[in-house]
Order: C-alpha cells, then sequence, then structure tokens
C-alpha cells in the first residue's frame, strides 16, 4: 500500500467531527469519500480538492448506502477505511421519550452504520483487506441518566463491533470501537440534538436541569475535534490498530470507573456465581 493512496469513506462529513475527519485524511495525502444527507451542505463546509468525492448518504436508507459504495470504488477503486462517524442525539428520561424517539434514536446511530457496513464489506473482503471505525461513545461503554435512547443506540453499536471484528479478522479486515467523551462538536447544536418533551410531574425538576445542563454544554466540551482527528488518523495508520481506542480525558475517567464497578460487582457475587453449574459437571 506504500505507493498507493489510501482511500477513506466517512458519514457524517457535513458537520462536526465528520469535517475534521475529512480535513485531517486529506492533510495526509489520502483521498476521500465525504458523505452526508445534503450534499451542497458538505461541498460548502469542505470545499473541491481532488482527492475528495462528495456523495449524497442518508446512512438509515440502505439503498443509499449501495450506491454511496458504488460510486466510491467507481472514483477511486477501493476502499480502505469506513468511518461510521454519521449520528445524533435524543435526550430524555425513558418514560418521556416515545418509541417513536427511540426507534429514531436506533435508526441512525445502530442500524446507519449497520447499512454502511454491510455495502463496503464485499469491496473489503474482495481486497482481504480494509479498517471499519464505528464512532461510539462513553455513552457506549456506561449508561446515564437522561440518555436511555442514545445510550441504547451506542450500546447496540458496541455489539454489533465486537462482533463484527469476529466475522472479519479472518479477511484481513481490522475494527476499531472509539469511545470519545465531550468533544466540542456540532452534536448539541438543535439539528442534531432532540430533547423529549417534559409530561410527567414526578421528572420535572431533573428534567428542568438536564435542559439547561445540554444547553449550558454546547460550545464548551474538553475535547477538541482537530486533535481527535489527528489522533485517529495515527490509530488507522498502525499495522495492528486498537479494537477500542477511549478518546479523551473524561472517557478515560469515565472507563475506570466502569471497569472498577465491575470488578467490584463480581467480586461481590464471585462465589454465588460460581456455585451454578451441575454438581456432576
Amino acid at each position: 500500500m506504500t505507493n498507493i493512496k489510501k482511500v477513506w469513506f466517512i458519514t457524517g462529513a457535513g458537520r462536526g467531527m465528520g469535517i475534521e475527519f475529512v480535513k485531517a485524511a486529506l492533510a495526509t495525502g489520502y483521498q476521500v469519500v465525504a458523505t452526508g444527507r445534503s450534499t451542497d451542505r458538505v461541498a460548502k463546509v469542505l470545499g473541491d480538492d481532488e482527492n475528495l468525492l462528495i456523495v449524497k448518504l442518508d446512512v438509515t436508507d440502505s439503498t443509499d448506502a449501495e450506491a454511496a459504495v458504488k460510486s466510491a470504488v467507481d472514483r477511486f477503486g477501493r476502499i480502505d477505511v469506513l468511518v461510521n462517524n454519521a449520528g445524533n442525539f435524543y435526550g430524555g428520561f425513558f418514560e418521556e421519550l416515545t418509541s417513536q424517539q427511540i426507534e429514531r434514536q436506533i435508526n441512525t446511530n445502530l442500524y446507519g452504520p449497520m447499512n454502511v457496513t454491510r455495502a463496503v464489506l464485499p469491496v473489503m473482503r474482495k481486497a482481504r483487506s480494509g479498517h471499519i471505525i464505528s464512532i461510539s461513545s462513553l455513552a457506549g461503554l456506561a449508561g446515564f441518566e437522561y440518555n436511555a435512547a442514545y445510550c441504547t443506540s451506542k450500546f447496540g453499536l458496541e455489539g454489533f463491533m465486537e462482533s463484527l471484528h469476529q466475522d472479519v479478522a479472518p479477511y484481513g479486515i481490522k475494527t476499531t470501537i472509539v469511545e470519545p467523551g465531550f468533544f466540542r462538536t456540532e452534536l448539541l447544536e438543535p439539528e442534531s440534538t432532540f430533547l423529549a418533551e417534559p409530561s410527567i410531574d414526578d421528572y420535572a425538576e431533573r428534567n428542568a436541569q438536564y435542559q439547561a445542563f445540554w444547553k449550558e454544554k454546547n460550545g464548551k466540551q474538553e475535547g477538541d475535534p482537530v486533535k481527535l482527528a489527528k489522533a485517529l488518523i495515527t490509530i488507522a495508520s498502525q499495522e495492528e490498530p486498537p479494537t477500542r481506542w477511549i478518546a479523551g480525558a473524561d472517557a478515560i475517567a469515565g472507563a475506570e470507573r466502569k471497569v472498577a464497578e465491575l470488578q467490584q460487582q463480581i467480586n461481590a457475587y464471585r462465589d454465588l456465581s460460581t456455585s451454578l453449574d451441575y454438581e456432576d459437571a
């Protein structure tokens, strides 16, 4: 691959992290397929570059995914790195989230990456190489109050990716789950964030606190998406990339809390848990 430009296929390229991922890949000398629901928006934020192909893609539409992958292969002949980045955020207490909101959350954050990955895999399998990167979240590792829909979608994404890793490893295809903490992107902007309508008195006080929190957090997240994009290039350049990469000091702290909690719960019930075999086993 030393004399061949790697081809990156990036979803959600018109907003937030996606923009920085595209810029970092182009700056490294790669060819990039930048996708989004609005090609006009993607073109406006990314401009023109001989190594850039902009393609329409609504990740919730499997037909769109197949067409976008065909366009990528027609132009560049290959796809080396897929970055499943497109996503949104539905916040709210579970009882107040509608089933339609939860469905939309899962359609974008879980079925979306599945649709695109399904379309890309035949290309990578034929080449016996490739790297599938899915942008998850610390919320894919630990559950959080007011995040039932979002955590459900990201936990599902992580289960999918961990299993996929074992499915495709024999064909030289690598996988990486990226778990960012808070990064200063457009995820919390009104176009990407949807909050449940308060409807239950018991949640009223906490609802007010959380709605204020998300508004206050927007634009003040600790993480720098430009640094994240450059780090992702480093991760993807490794001969053996990590299957899970925790991105950000806040994400590391949250992951360490989760590890400690799991270990404590294992230890607390170890004797009971290990006493459940048949006596003759």
